[in-house]
């Protein structure tokens, strides 16, 4: 019995009680289950008399009473105890603990999937750094954290288009642009301009593509460095990505939206909405109306339009393609984009509190030897994503940027992440993996087989390491929905440190293959189901988070 299950069980218990007149509530819509802290108090505790006993006009051990009455009917409740004021302490019999086992082994890859999210269409939209230069550590944050969380959205049932915007449109385009002429024809870099050994990289390839390019006249120059460098820029950025695993359903051009008309159409349609006002020969749009610190140009006095418009536009843009939900990811120095991107759904007729999401990622630095590393020899000022690649791998980065609450800073330590040891998060997840896959293929040379599905036995799974695994393996589900309706993906992380720990210390008190001439017993054989079952869960845990489950270590 799952956590879902009891949860679902209680619920009905409550309802046979008002349907059969003994007290009168709502029948709550959830019921929430945990294991409780000390496990003298049973496998499962709610508090569910609690919150429904003012309602009922009875006392909660009263209510909680009713309620046990009817789950101790039930098969696979061993018994259920009253405690304290009036929570009801749940222990499932060994058996109804054991099958989980088979339920996991049985789903495979698709255990912990639900259907939370089903029929939501959601635009996850992450990292989205200017292609003026290498992702830098910030943005690699966000792929790790956007990515794993688009994945776990997924598993929940929501259909979600993850989405990088590039700006290729304004003022930081035409400065690279600059940078790169200048890198190409010996001249210092213009003020506030690009630098790094990847200006003069992406510079000579242009150069040497295009023979004559330096003859052109400057205008003419310019225009083609900075369409030449754009497109290997953001070349080099989908590549990086993709080694990186991080996927993106759209890759989307802020220039687009300039050149199809989208940015004046959505000033119009802002302007039908009511909250559009001319104001000094400008165009404004008057967020203050919905919590911004002060109303916003959309196009200047000169005619030229700002980023704010194109911001607008982009918007209504994602709308307009069906998504319920757009999620915007920002790095902790766009605080100030929060209130005006909510401004925008509310001008545009939506719910901000609803259709729009701003999450912040709070910066990151990486030690080495116990000092701060700062530079990049490709960027030159910035730690960019094939510097952490190459610093500490895919699956330590991935893994240690995603395990980190998002409104935290993260400090990663090189030498802690590329350690086989305990201290190495990630090491300590794939080991334990790696320490399962050992043990079925210690088992296969030994000619053992956990046997068939109906052949299973459950109920000899009754130790308190394998109690305690058990209950950790019916957490997964819970997990998952919650990580995916509060966009954390650290809750998976978190969790499968929690479940290798169990794992090593069921693995260190409880033998799983027989020594010597020892006899291959059902136990045996029900212990292989739990090591494939906790397999199963890690292995679908870290590829929620992009991170491989290797089989040997």
């Amino acid at each position: 019995m799952t956590p879902a299950e009891l949860s679902q069980a209680v619920q009905d218990a409550v309802r046979a009680a008002v349907e059969a007149g003994e007290m009168t509530v709502a029948v709550p819509e959830t019921v929430t289950v945990e294991r409780p802290k000390n496990r003298d108090h049973g496998d499962y505790a709610t508090n569910v008399a609690l919150q429904l006993a003012k309602a009922a006009g009875k006392p909660p051990r009263q209510v909680a009473e009713l309620v046990a009455a009817r789950l101790r009917e039930l098969p696979g409740i061993a018994k259920i105890d009253i405690a304290g004021p009036g929570f009801m302490n749940v222990t499932l019999d060994a058996a109804t603990q054991g099958e989980l086992a088979r339920t996991i082994v049985t789903e495979g890859a698709h255990y912990g999937h639900g259907d939370a999210f089903a029929g939501l269409k959601i635009n996850l939209e992450f990292v989205s750094a200017n292609p003026t230069g290498p992702i830098h550590i910030g943005g690699v944050r966000w792929a790790a954290v956007g990515d794993s969380l688009a994945r776990i959205l997924r598993a929940a049932g929501a259909d979600v288009t993850s989405e990088y915007y590039i700006n290729d449109a304004g003022v930081q385009i035409s400065k690279f642009g600059m940078s790169l002429q200048a890198a190409a024809n010996g001249r210092p870099v213009p003020e506030d301009g690009y630098v790094g050994e990847y200006i003069n990289g992406i510079a000579a390839e242009i150069v040497e593509a295009n023979p004559g390019i330096l003859d052109l006249a400057e205008d003419e120059q310019l225009l083609k460095f900075r369409t030449e460098g754009l497109r290997l820029m953001v070349a080099e950025i989908q590549r990086s990505m993709a080694e990186f695993g991080a996927h993106f359903d759209v890759w989307f051009s802020e220039k687009s939206l300039h050149d199809s008309g989208a940015v004046e159409k959505a000033v119009d349609r802002l302007r039908e909405q009511g909250h559009v006002f001319d104001k000094d020969g400008a165009v404004w749009l008057r967020t203050t109306d919905f919590g911004d610190d002060k109303d916003r140009v959309l196009i200047k006095a000169d005619g030229d339009t700002t980023y704010f418009a194109s911001d607008a536009a982009y918007y209504l843009n994602k709308r307009d393609r069906g998504n319920d939900v757009t999620v915007y990811m920002l790095g902790a120095d766009h605080h100030g984009y929060v209130n005006r991107l909510k401004a925008i759904a509310a001008c545009a007729g939506d719910d901000p509190s609803r259709n729009i999401e701003v999450l912040i990622g709070q910066f990151v630095k990486m030690l080495k030897d116990g000092e701060e590393v700062r530079m990049s020899k490709r960027a030159g000022n910035i730690i960019t994503i094939d510097d952490v690649v190459d610093w500490i791998g895919v699956d330590a980065a991935r893994y240690s940027l995603a395990r980190v609450p998002t409104d935290s800073t993260l400090t990663l330590d090189i030498d802690v992440l590329t350690s086989q040891s305990n201290e190495n998060p990630v090491f300590y997840v794939q080991y334990a993996h790696a320490r399962m896959s050992s043990v079925a293929r210690n088992a296969a040379d030994l000619g053992i087989d956990k046997g068939a599905a109906e052949d299973f036995k459950p109920e000899l799974l009754a130790t308190e390491w394998e109690n305690q695994l058990l209950g950790r393996l019916g957490e997964f589900p819970g997990v998952l929905a919650t990580a995916g309706e509060l966009r954390e993906p650290h809750r998976v992380a978190r969790y499968l440190e929690e479940l290798a720990r169990d794992y090593h210390r069921f693995y260190d008190n409880c033998r799983i293959l027989p020594r010597g001439d020892e006899e291959v017993t059902d136990l045996t054989r029900a212990r292989l189901w739990l090591a494939e079952a906790t397999r199963t869960v890690i292995a679908n845990g870290l590829g929620l988070l992009g991170v491989t489950a290797p089989e040997r270590m």
